[in-house]
């Protein structure tokens, strides 16, 4: 049998009894080289040939060479069957010949070292990788996350790339996992604002682990992070984005008091953020999704702010059981949007703003001879936004999906009431 023996950096001093027998008995150890030394000390004149694992290749091929029953102990970091070289001897070598013997990996070790269970966790490599899928892992929002960096492509500040394209920087604390089970490990946790250290160990890895949302004291007025917000688990990332959602609400020339409709509510991110700038206002959100109002209801929560109504249903039906609106957000619509808006506008108040953010220029041209017929003022503008994003040298700018936004303004004489 080939040995295949996980091990920590205290190697081979620390290998239970029965792994030191294996490697006194052994006619071949392979191993990296910076073990080489350690060995020597440890096995003295009577170490067996030794020779290095890191080059795969040249060990393969010895190891494919030499008689079956050789007694041979291949040292490897951790668990040798994860990111490991158990792989490569698996592709190599009859897996009869192979018997695994895993150490703790980084991951365990990264996890026992900030004291947390992770049998929740999820993981995700970055080496010789494009961070997309951590872009995208992010938006399912785990409740813990460890990244395996890659040194050459920007490491740990890939990944706080990541999370601040995400807008999820104040959603996770940052673990930064130095030499684990070295003498000289570091771990630390760094708040947005601290740089890395200067000293960055090539070997490191980081912890990106949920946290409990601000509270909505601590949250800015304006503009609050996408990562914020609670989302549905099976529709990540689906939501108002930071950058759109400023333009709506300023579109929205939100008055001090009235009533505002947040149809095809989604999460909740317009109508909960317009309470935050207008207390006073009385947000009855709708979205059809079920579900969806345990969700509007808690990200309302978290932002200190409490609406009026949350309902599910489909409009317009639905719509006949809210007060007449000041203001209308319309998102969805779906292909009934056409008779959706036409309902909105039989019951926008006078002086009365509805703006609908739309993807395609096929909706824009159906929607907009109902405003403009209606007697509305009528405005379009289209919004594209970019968000930097890691690139192996640099930073790339990666595009949010373009919005078109077609807002209507019932006009009213200056100093009327309920204009803000």
């Amino acid at each position: 049998m080939i040995e295949v023996i996980g091990t920590d950096a205290g190697a081979p001093a620390t290998l239970p009894v029965l792994y030191q027998q294996q490697l006194r008995e052994a006619e071949l150890i392979a191993a990296p080289r910076r073990m080489h030394a350690a060995l020597r000390h440890w096995g003295g004149a009577g170490l067996p040939e030794l020779m290095p694992s890191d080059q795969p290749q040249p060990l393969i091929e010895r190891l494919a060479a030499i008689a079956p029953d050789a007694a041979v102990v291949v040292l490897a970091s951790g668990d040798p069957l994860w990111f490991g070289i158990g792989r490569l001897l698996l592709d190599a070598l009859p897996p009869e010949r192979l018997r695994f013997h895993p150490g703790p990996s980084s991951l365990q070790l990264a996890f026992a070292r900030v004291g947390r269970p992770w049998q929740d966790a999820s993981w995700l490599s970055l080496h010789g990788r494009d961070p997309a899928p951590l872009a995208a892992r992010l938006q399912q929002r785990p409740a813990a996350l460890a990244v395996l960096t890659d040194p050459g492509r920007g490491g740990a500040e890939e990944v706080r790339c990541c999370l601040r394209a995400a807008g999820l920087e104040q959603a996770y604390a940052f673990w930064l996992c130095e030499r684990l089970g070295h003498s000289n490990e570091r771990v630390q946790r760094l708040a947005p604002a601290d740089h890395l250290p200067a000293d960055l160990d090539p070997l490191h890895l980081v912890l990106l682990l949920a946290e409990q949302p601000p509270l909505p004291a601590q949250l800015p007025l304006f503009g609050l992070a996408d990562g914020v917000f609670l989302q549905h688990p099976d529709r990540p990332g689906l939501m108002t984005k930071r950058e759109v959602r400023i333009q709506l609400l300023a579109d929205l020339d939100l008055p001090l008091e009235g009533v505002l409709w947040d149809i095809g509510a989604g999460v909740g991110s317009i109508g909960l953020e317009a309470l935050r700038l207008r207390p006073a206002l009385q947000l009855w959100a709708l979205e059809q999704r079920g579900g969806s109002a345990a969700l509007i209801r808690a990200n309302g929560e978290r932002l200190g702010v409490q609406p009026a109504g949350v309902l599910e249903g489909r409009a317009p039906e639905a719509l006949a059981a809210l007060p007449d609106p000041d203001r209308v957000v319309m998102g969805g619509g779906g292909r009934d949007r056409r008779q959706l808006l036409q309902a909105v506008l039989d019951r926008l108040r006078p002086g009365g703003v509805v703006v609908v953010p739309l993807a395609t220029v096929e909706a824009l041209a159906e929607l907009r001879p109902l405003l403009e017929q209606a007697g509305l003022t009528v405005s379009v503008a289209q919004h594209q936004a970019w968000r930097g994003a890691p690139l192996a040298d640099g930073t790339r700018l990666a595009p949010l999906n373009p919005v078109l936004v077609l807002r209507g303004e019932w006009r009213v004489q200056p100093g009327m009431a309920g204009t803000a």
